[in-house]
């Protein structure tokens, strides 16, 4: 039996090209690259470069890009770090209900050391209404943090609308653009974003390794002590071998993202058209116009999340109920608990399918054919 990859959203396979990369670094290039003697200058070289790529890909510059250990750190330091740079402006954040947990939790930490915190709705189509953000600020705002896709419904939020809104407004503006990153053409002068969050790992490349971009107008307290990398922003010995990973995973992205996204909206279209010739009945989560093309959230009525997602392990396919940080938990999502209230069945019936370099037209075909055995065995 094949096994058949559809959770793309939470990690993808590291590319072979990017591991070819990373092999003559792992053995010729050894010095740390704070270090002043040509060891050193030589890792340094390889990350100067790469952060140059990583800062082209979202319009920026190359001064204005941090390193970091992934998203999650990345998110820390952008909401941690701005909120306590700027607390002598205000103490208020806005966010939204349906941010990842990297935000949330961050977010709560934040409201338990004195800082208030707005939390959005989102409406049925996945989105927040940009009139609740506009009645949402005030003086004492210093900071709005709002995802430019959402991780489970992978619907894009109106980021370059916040953005315009922002333009006169004190507070910065950060997101996560962890899944839109290497879907969407993303240029942070244009967005009017001052913050943005990357991770690696989601665009076939290494884990443990991310970057936040920070706008050079941007106060930021850094949340490690030591030396005095990354322009004393965030200390710690830099990982070359993975930077230069990523730096390979980012010129791929990039050289085939329009392909990609035709593919992965085709492979979205074959497999709802599979669920469809087979009279299942289903619910689409979000509004499928203001998706990304890979993420595909699902809600099967008469079903539920536990029995779902066992029976398809069984049968060889690998999906998700939303985040792959939630893992392991059958509690509701709390996204469309947000979408749709918290007593709503889809918070408990639904799965999310994603594409990425694993998926073929024959083994998306096919999973959705599994998929709707199991869906009909179990309603």
């Amino acid at each position: 039996m094949e096994h058949i990859y559809l959770d793309h959203a939470a990690t993808t396979p590291v590319d072979k090209r990017v591991m070819e990369a990373m092999y003559p670094i792992y053995e010729e290039v050894f010095g740390n690259p704070s270090s002043i003697h040509s060891f050193g200058r030589k890792a340094r070289r390889y990350l100067d470069e790469a952060r140059e790529d990583m800062a082209r890909s979202i319009g920026a510059n190359e001064k204005e890009i941090i390193f970091t250990s992934g998203g999650t750190e990345a998110d820390n330091l952008a909401i941690i770090g701005t909120a306590m740079a700027n607390k002598d402006k205000g103490n208020h954040i806005i966010t939204t209900v349906q941010e990842h947990h990297a935000t949330l939790r961050t977010a709560e930490y934040m409201e338990k050391n004195g800082f208030r915190i707005t939390y959005l709705p989102v409406y049925q189509d996945g989105k927040i209404a940009i009139d609740d953000l506009r009645e949402a600020l005030t003086d004492d705002t210093i900071l709005v943090t709002i995802m430019t896709v959402n991780n489970e419904t992978g619907v894009k939020q109106p980021i370059q609308e916040i953005g315009q809104l922002l333009h006169d407004h004190q507070a910065c503006f950060h997101t996560d653009a962890v899944q839109a990153y290497g879907l969407m053409e993303l240029n942070v002068k244009k967005l009017g974003v001052d913050l943005l969050s990357v991770s690696s790992h989601k665009i076939n490349g290494p884990k443990g390794i991310g970057f936040l971009y920070v706008d050079n107008g941007v106060k930021l307290h850094a949340l490690q002590f030591g030396g005095e990398q990354e322009r004393k922003r965030r200390a710690g010995t830099e990982n070359v071998v993975s930077a230069v990973g990523f730096q390979k995973a980012v010129e791929l992205a990039t050289e085939t993202r329009a392909h990609r996204v035709k593919q992965y909206t085709d492979f979205k279209q074959l497999f709802l058209g599979v669920l469809d010739e087979e009279q299942i009945t289903y619910q689409l989560n979000g509004d499928p116009k203001s998706q990304v093309a890979s993420i595909l959230n699902i809600s099967f009525p008469g079903t539920n999340v536990e029995a779902l997602l066992t029976n398809f392990d069984l049968a060889g396919i690998a999906a998700s109920s939303g985040s792959a940080c939630t893992a392991g938990s059958v509690e509701p999502s709390h996204v469309l608990a947000a979408m749709y209230g918290s007593e709503d069945d889809r918070t408990t019936n639904s799965i999310r399918f994603s594409f990425g370099s694993f998926n073929t037209t024959e083994n998306v075909k096919e999973a959705a054919k599994r998929v709707t055995a199991i869906v009909k065995r179990l309603t």
